[in-house]
């Protein structure tokens, strides 16, 4: 790279926090790093020309954990662990509201709703286990999470009944993205975009497009799904894809829905349903960082779509994507350092949404 004297000068001089990933943590972070060191000269360095992994590919929902999940979390992990995992989800979202403001994210709380197959026991046994459930989530909300209701929706080729949660909310990931850009902006944090890291060292020397280097006092990781290139750790990326309907007329469907374990998800969103998911079909060609579809999962979804979700209602897909997660053993998130000047918050294992905002502020707080 041929940079000018003052691309140099203004971009990579003195340079004391670098961010790689502008996503929702690496985002975090910067703020939080500019609020305890507020004459610090921070950079994050992004690699696509938007936020490339999750961040501005997830399905928006403002959720922390279904009832088979919270269950299944059971049996890897204790209860203590268990609590904390939500706690630390639902405070997550209370800190992301609170820092952009329900209306500049679109928030709604129109609840949450869990789906069941016919043909398997699930249900009985999240049923079974819902007072025990709720008695360990009690401290976080003061009251039952969980419930049963009937088939409000009309469903097909589901349970007659299925579970909600009734602090489960939504939002817009667009315009949440957009928001925490322009905050961090609006404090003086650079953003270079289309700019990809090769290599850092521990002596905090961070090596971009394979041909230009620069020195930057800390370095953090931000990568998520992605970070395995730096660090070695319980990390592995996790492919989800996802498809949107065009606008359906009145659409009678409203909040975010769970389906086979959580496996499957759906949502309204401008009279259209966003639906994805599958990754259990083959999770062997889903453990992968890169971008893509398969017939696979997209005819899974598409069928769904058509037997399950809307089957009175004629629908046509408008647009398809997938995006890259970070997932391992634990559900845990990584905040750690990593080596004498290098720092990473990573494996946010699909709670980005809930859980970005406290991990960057944790990150922030390592420094």
């Amino acid at each position: 790279m041929n940079f000018s004297y003052w691309e140099l000068k203004s971009w990579f001089t003195d340079v004391d926090f670098t961010i790689i990933g502008s996503g929702i943590v690496g985002l975090n972070t910067a703020i939080h790093l500019k609020k305890n060191h507020p004459k610090s000269n921070i950079l994050i360095l992004e690699k696509g020309m938007l936020p490339n992994g999750a961040s501005t590919k997830n399905a928006g929902f403002a959720c922390f954990g279904s009832i088979s999940e919270i269950i299944d979390d059971l049996e890897t992990h204790s209860e203590d662990e268990v609590f904390n995992l939500v706690k630390k989800r639902w405070e997550g979202l209370q800190l992301l509201r609170q820092n952009l403001g329900d209306d500049s994210i679109d928030f709604q709380q129109n609840g949450g709703y869990e789906l069941f197959s016919n043909n398997d026991d699930l249900f009985e046994n999240c049923l079974a286990k819902k007072a025990t459930i709720n008695q360990l989530l009690n401290p976080i909300f003061k009251e039952n999470v969980f419930s049963e209701c009937d088939n409000k929706f009309n469903f097909e080729k589901i349970h007659n009944n299925y579970f909600s949660n009734q602090f489960e909310g939504q939002i817009d990931t667009g315009k949440m993205m957009v928001s925490l850009t322009q905050l961090a902006q609006k404090k003086g944090i650079k953003i270079l975009n289309n700019v990809e890291v090769t290599k850092v060292d521990s002596d905090g020397m961070i090596e971009i497009n394979t041909n230009f280097s620069f020195k930057s006092t800390k370095i953090l990781i931000a990568t998520n799904g992605f970070a395995n290139q730096f660090l070695k750790e319980d990390l592995k990326p996790a492919r989800a894809q996802v498809l949107i309907t065009k606008p359906i007329e009145n659409l009678h469907i409203k909040g975010t829905f769970h389906l086979d374990k959580g496996y499957y998800y759906f949502r309204n969103i401008d009279n259209r349903i966003l639906f994805g998911g599958g990754r259990n079909l083959d999770f062997k060609t889903e453990e992968t960082a890169e971008f893509g579809l398969t017939q696979l999962v997209q005819n899974k979804l598409e069928e769904i779509l058509k037997t399950t979700i809307l089957p009175d209602h004629p629908f046509e897909i408008e647009h398809r994507w997938s995006g890259i997660m970070g997932v391992g053993n634990q559900k845990k998130a990584i905040v750690k350092q990593v080596a004498d000047n290098v720092y990473c918050g990573v494996r946010l294992g699909g709670m980005g949404v809930a859980i970005g905002s406290t991990i960057g502020k944790e990150l922030a707080e390592l420094i």
